[in-house]
């Protein structure tokens, strides 16, 4: 039999928290804090550096900057590549990145909000068919409005804060000499 993956195991941990009588629906702080006392998570060296690598891309995750439209735009993107055969999660800034970095980021990202909506269509169809005792809740996967209308309150932002665009000045036609 093999041993239990690191995610296996947590999630045996959250079942003990259960089964304990603890406070339940709880926060994982909640249940980490309990998972401590207990003893029953212990911090190996290897899972400390995970989890300040883990704050450090949550950290480069949360960096924004103006971009010269006056967009907020994510600083530090992430692109999965092999290198010498490990797989590895190297991050640049979009200021500075190349043009291939950045495809392979934002193909990746679109591909995670693909499997988020697949998985998020899978719960909502499980919730109707096996547990909803109401009017099915319907979920929308289109979503090209929801971006039409946070751009357009962006805009309404950016001029809020630093007026409308200017316009670019017409040429005055020339002036009639006599």
């Amino acid at each position: 039999m093999r041993g239990q993956t690191q995610t296996e195991r947590n999630q045996q941990i959250v079942r003990e928290y259960q089964a304990s009588g603890q406070k339940w629906p709880a926060t994982s702080k909640e249940m980490a804090a309990w998972a401590l006392r207990e003893r029953v998570w212990v911090p190996h060296p290897d899972s400390l550096i995970a989890r300040c690598a883990e704050q450090l891309a949550d950290a480069m995750r949360e960096e924004y900057y103006l971009d010269p439209q006056g967009r907020t735009v994510r600083t530090k993107h992430a692109a999965r590549v092999t290198l010498h055969g490990e797989q590895l999660n190297l991050w640049d800034d979009i200021r500075t990145a190349d043009r291939t970095q950045m495809q392979i980021a934002f193909q990746q990202r679109r591909k995670q909000i693909v499997g988020d909506s697949r998985q998020l269509k899978n719960d909502v169809d499980s919730f109707n068919e096996n547990a909803n005792t109401g009017k099915s809740i319907q979920l929308v996967l289109d979503f090209t409005q929801d971006v039409a209308e946070l751009e357009i309150v962006d805009t309404l932002s950016r001029q809020k804060r630093w007026g409308p665009p200017e316009r670019p000045s017409r040429p005055r036609p020339p002036m009639a000499t006599v």
